[in-house]
């Protein structure tokens, strides 16, 4: 098949607001070594693209500028030593940016097959999430079998994934939301019960709901002032794993409280790691998660599409945070 030299992509034309997102034409990628092309038909808006637009989250120097860090489409091209899927091969995968375009290249090792029945807009709301939480809660946290979790802000993208996995890997799992509405979300996707931050303590809730004896493992994107609160949750031997601080990375620890019930504090970023440990993260996914998927014990929960060329109107929604679930462009 021949392809295009060139291609519609979007672009963040300077540091700001929403209407920084513009439409453009470059040429299209080249697949290197060990990467494959892919023809995008969705790809997944996440909380990065938007601190990437506003100047807040530097680009790797080895990344595309483009925003975007996970696509679904078909492998039209692939780098010497990539053959894994051959052409016309339906896939998802976790991007080095790039995404916001009509074709990005992936290495191959961060790339999936679509699960058997979802569609390729599915399929692209699944890598970013996906790859984060098993990082953080499987491979970091060590969440182990009948252990229970709490997800902060389960109704976000990480929020829904972290909980819908846990619930299918047989945890018990507890979250906070900022509304009744996005709570009774949270309990229809698996949580046991959900606290709205705004009118509970979860402090109280949390040891309440466990006998007193607060949860194994806390997948936190909220740091600031609910560490403290955070740590009196946790069981004895309990982790903590942060992946954002929407209320700022500063806090205050008690270290005695760390020492004395034997804590452990951890936290990891996704997008600076290897190409290696992606794809270590992919092969666990293909092994673990995605046969949970294909059962339909784990669902995709998309929020919204909106066509590429309205990826401003999407970056709105996600800043309002009004949705529930995933954000997708379609082309």
């Amino acid at each position: 098949m021949s392809l295009p030299a060139k291609m519609r992509v979007i672009e963040i034309s300077q540091p700001g607001g929403a209407e920084v997102l513009k439409s453009a034409e470059r040429p299209r990628p080249e697949p290197k070594e060990g990467q494959i092309l892919i023809k995008v038909a969705a790809a997944g808006v996440n909380r990065p693209d938007v601190l990437q637009r506003m100047g807040n989250y530097p680009v790797p120097p080895d990344a595309s500028d483009l925003p975007g860090l996970e696509v679904a489409g078909e492998v039209v091209a692939a780098g010497r030593g990539a053959n894994a899927f051959p052409i016309g091969s339906k896939v998802c995968a976790l991007v080095h940016g790039g995404g916001y375009a009509e074709y990005c290249v992936a290495p191959e090792v961060t790339a999936l097959p679509v699960p058997k029945g979802l569609s390729l807009v599915e399929a692209a709301s699944l890598p970013e999430t996906f790859f984060t939480v098993w990082g953080n809660v499987y491979d970091r946290a060590k969440l182990a079998p009948g252990e229970s979790l709490l997800v902060q802000g389960g109704s976000s993208g990480i929020g829904v994934t972290a909980i819908q996995m846990a619930k299918a890997t047989g945890n018990r799992v507890f979250a906070t939301a900022g509304s009744d509405e996005k709570c009774a979300a949270c309990v229809r996707l698996g949580a046991e019960r959900a606290f709205n931050y705004r009118t509970q303590d979860f402090q109280k809730e949390v040891l309440a709901a466990t006998a007193g004896k607060g949860v194994n493992v806390i997948l936190d994107m909220v740091g600031g002032d609910y560490v403290p609160k955070e740590l009196k949750c946790l069981a004895d031997e309990g982790r903590i794993v942060f992946i954002a601080y929407l209320r700022g990375p500063k806090t205050e620890l008690d270290i005695n409280e760390v020492m004395r019930r034997r804590l452990t504090i951890s936290g990891s970023t996704l997008r600076p790691r290897t190409v290696q440990f992606k794809g270590y993260l992919a092969k666990n996914l293909r092994e673990k998660i995605w046969p949970l998927i294909e059962a339909g014990k784990i669902k995709p929960e998309i929020f919204k599409t909106f066509p590429l060329a309205q990826a401003a109107e999407a970056h709105r929604l996600m800043e309002s945070s009004q949705h529930i679930g995933k954000i997708v462009l379609t082309l």
